[in-house]
């Protein structure tokens, strides 16, 4: 690809395995900042080393050590992910292409999640647990090329998934309760732990606790 064609959300692959673009930084020389959706992990690239991908229909992936199948006529459930693959937000909400969000309630025309946007049935995929029988897989560009040790490491391994989505940097939250609330931003992300201002480090599950901290908005959105 080029740099100009690559914006913040696709899917791409690099290194032969599903990626999302979660930002892209011109200045620098690996311009490209990627999250590996099998694990959360971070890369950098170039725009020529990855090719864009659009999920669709009975693609299946795994995101979080953890398979799930896309599904566009279902209708997500509390507790469901989702896929955003048609953003439309409303001038309140914060999401972009291809986002993972958790639905925390479901309303006629659509769902809130757990960062408190409202995203309609038209614009998500439901992420169905599981692998369906007739889905196609998409963690690879090339099953062929795709080393054996690291295919055998993409089954289920709840063991060591986290409850929650990978947040970008950028992405501002509020501390709930206490004398003195705090908001403060990402600022850097290394794996499942968050760096906060404030010298600040949590995990991704302690950053999800909803009970605790709150998404606002992200500085970072396009």
């Amino acid at each position: 690809m080029k740099l100009y064609q690559v914006r913040k959300g696709q899917f791409v692959y690099f290194n032969n395995e599903l990626h999302r673009v979660y930002s892209v930084k011109p200045v620098y020389k690996q311009s490209v900042h990627l999250i590996k959706l099998k694990d959360l992990t971070q890369h950098l690239s170039t725009a020529s080393k990855i090719e864009k991908y659009k999920p669709k229909q009975l693609d299946s992936f795994i995101f979080n050590h953890k398979a799930y199948t896309l599904h566009k006529d279902k209708k997500a459930e509390e507790g469901d992910y989702i896929l955003i693959t048609n953003p439309n937000p409303d001038y309140m909400d914060y999401y972009s292409l291809n986002e993972i969000e958790i639905v925390l309630s479901v309303e006629t025309d659509g769902v809130i999640t757990t960062k408190y946007n409202g995203v309609k049935h038209n614009e998500y995929l439901l992420m169905v647990p599981g692998r369906d029988t007739d889905s196609h897989s998409i963690d690879y560009l090339d099953k062929n090329m795709a080393n054996s040790d690291l295919m055998s490491n993409d089954s289920d391994q709840p063991e060591k998934g986290t409850q929650g989505v990978m947040p970008s940097v950028g992405d501002v939250y509020k501390k709930r309760g206490g004398d003195h609330p705090l908001q403060t931003m990402v600022v850097a992300i290394n794996g499942e732990t968050i760096f906060l201002g404030n010298n600040l480090e949590l995990s991704l599950n302690e950053l999800n606790d909803n009970e605790i901290w709150e998404f606002q908005y992200s500085l970072l959105e396009d």
